[in-house]
């Protein structure tokens, strides 16, 4: 699984579709444009709280997923605590991948 959602974060870089770091994933909730957030499972516990609290205030999916060393080096970029999709097609797919594990289903 987490293969196939590294290989999608670094699709939608590519594509334009990702916002990474914290100030940059803040500018994208403020312009209301944020599809899903990951936040690294190393990151710390403030980050995960504020954008899980902004995620669920805007009824977006949020997951835990990764370190910030893997989800910077997925998408060509430093490590990264945060990343938010600003495309639902993308988000979809990811999510698709997150929920398809969760149940089992091994893509």
């Amino acid at each position: 699984m987490s293969n196939k959602v590294f290989t999608y974060l670094g699709f939608a870089q590519r594509a334009g579709k990702l916002v990474s770091g914290d100030s940059g994933g803040e500018a994208v909730f403020k312009k209301g444009k944020a599809k899903m957030v990951i936040v690294a499972e190393d990151a710390p516990e403030r980050t995960k709280d504020n954008f899980s609290f902004k995620a669920k205030e805007k009824d977006i999916p949020f997951r835990v997923f990764g370190t910030k060393m893997e989800l910077g080096r997925f998408i060509g970029k430093s490590p990264r605590s945060v990343l938010v999709i600003t495309d639902q097609q993308f988000a979809d797919t990811i999510l698709r991948v997150f929920n398809d594990k969760f149940n089992g289903d091994e893509l």
